[in-house]
C-alpha cells in the first residue's frame, strides 16, 4: 500500500492550500483517514481525520480553517487549509487505516511541506 501526498508549497500568511493524497496497492478497505503534522524537533501531531462514514475531527488550532473531505471510491482524502498562519508550517503527512487481506495496519504517506511565510 503507498500513500501519495501532494500539494505543499509557499504561502503567504492568510492564503489556502489544499493537500490531497491517494491510497493504492492491495486495499480490501480503508477506515480512517488524515493528516498529521510535524515540525523538526516537535512532536508529530494530528491536524485532522476523517471516518469511511464522513464523520470528521480537527485539533482545536484548525478548526474553522481547515476542511478534511474524502472520496471511497477513489481512496482520496483531502485537507482543504484556508487563512493559513505561520503556526501552521510543517510537514504534512497523510495517514490511511487499510485492510490488506485480512489485517488492518496503519499507512503514512511521504510527507509535503507547508511554509506560511511572508
Amino acid at each position: 500500500v503507498q500513500l501519495q501526498a501532494s500539494g505543499g508549497g509557499l504561502v503567504q500568511p492568510g492564503g489556502s492550500l489544499r493537500l490531497s493524497c491517494v491510497a493504492s496497492g492491495r486495499i480490501g478497505a480503508i477506515s480512517a483517514m488524515g493528516w498529521y503534522r510535524q515540525v523538526p524537533g516537535n512532536l508529530r501531531e494530528l491536524v485532522a481525520g476523517i471516518t469511511n462514514g464522513g464523520s470528521t475531527n480537527y485539533r482545536d488550532s484548525v478548526k474553522g480553517r481547515f476542511t478534511i473531505s474524502r472520496d471511497n471510491a477513489k481512496n482520496t482524502v483531502w485537507l482543504q487549509m484556508n487563512d493559513l498562519k505561520v503556526e501552521d508550517t510543517a510537514v504534512y503527512y497523510c495517514f490511511a487505516e487499510v485492510l490488506v487481506d485480512t489485517k488492518w495496519d496503519d499507512y503514512q504517506g511521504q510527507g509535503t511541506q507547508v511554509t506560511v511565510s511572508s
